[in-house]
């Protein structure tokens, strides 16, 4: 998705460790969930799609989010061209980024939009959602770590054949929100952000709408991918 570089300092993830995760009126105890659409502008409408809907050149998307619990929420971008930014909070998709529990909202919260572009394959979008804010200064910058994830993405996008018979769409089943392996090394400036219930997170399908939760609650920062599928 093409927008320019803003990258998320680091520095205060170490002191949100020992902070934790409450709604407003809910008890911290007991699941925690959150909800992640994406929606596609199309014949001067906005409509909500298949996570996993391979998408072309030149379309205009955004997501919408819901968590059930308050925080502050960062979204992240490895692109295909391997250029990786920050896509919120900023000037261009908006400044405030406090969660409240049980509101949506939309991402970019301002009247622009996120188009796809560049080389086919799947942006890695993060989204980390922390307890507290991450710096209340000036932005600091990080580049990516030097190996494979400051690469560009090799995988492209394939059509589950059925599928594009029955509804001429063509998903790709890998895409879509996913848990960040273990066996992957982040960006300098995620790295180290999981919480240690990180790996219960489970993720689920309704209809159009992503539901990720964890059946214990979450004690820290939590991280995972939305993988954005295009040709």
């Amino acid at each position: 998705m093409r927008l320019r570089l803003a990258i998320l300092a680091a520095v205060a993830l170490a002191a949100l460790a020992q902070t934790h995760f409450a709604a407003e009126g809910q008890k911290p105890e007991g699941a925690q969930r959150m909800e992640l659409m994406l929606d596609r502008f199309d014949s001067g409408a906005w409509h909500s799609i298949d996570p996993a809907l391979v998408l072309e050149q030149g379309d205009r998307v955004r997501f919408r989010f819901r968590s059930s619990f308050d925080g502050y929420l960062y979204v992240m971008n490895q692109s295909t061209s391997g250029k990786y930014e920050q896509l919120f909070p900023r000037e261009e998709t908006g400044q405030d980024n406090r969660i409240v529990a049980g509101k949506e909202y939309a991402i970019p919260s301002t009247a622009s939009v996120f188009r796809i572009a560049g080389p086919a394959g799947h942006e890695i979008v993060y989204w980390l959602i922390t307890p507290g804010r991450l710096n209340d200064g000036p932005p600091r910058y990080a580049a990516p770590p030097d190996g494979k994830n400051a690469a560009p993405p090799t995988l492209i996008p394939r059509c589950d054949d059925a599928l594009l018979k029955a509804r001429g769409e063509c998903i790709d089943h890998t895409a879509g929100p996913k848990l960040v392996p273990r066996d992957v090394e982040l960006p300098q400036n995620l790295a180290g952000t999981a919480d240690q219930n990180q790996g219960n997170l489970m993720f689920l399908r309704q209809k159009d709408t992503s539901v990720i939760s964890s059946p214990a609650p979450l004690a820290g920062p939590v991280i995972y991918e939305f993988r954005l599928a295009h040709r």
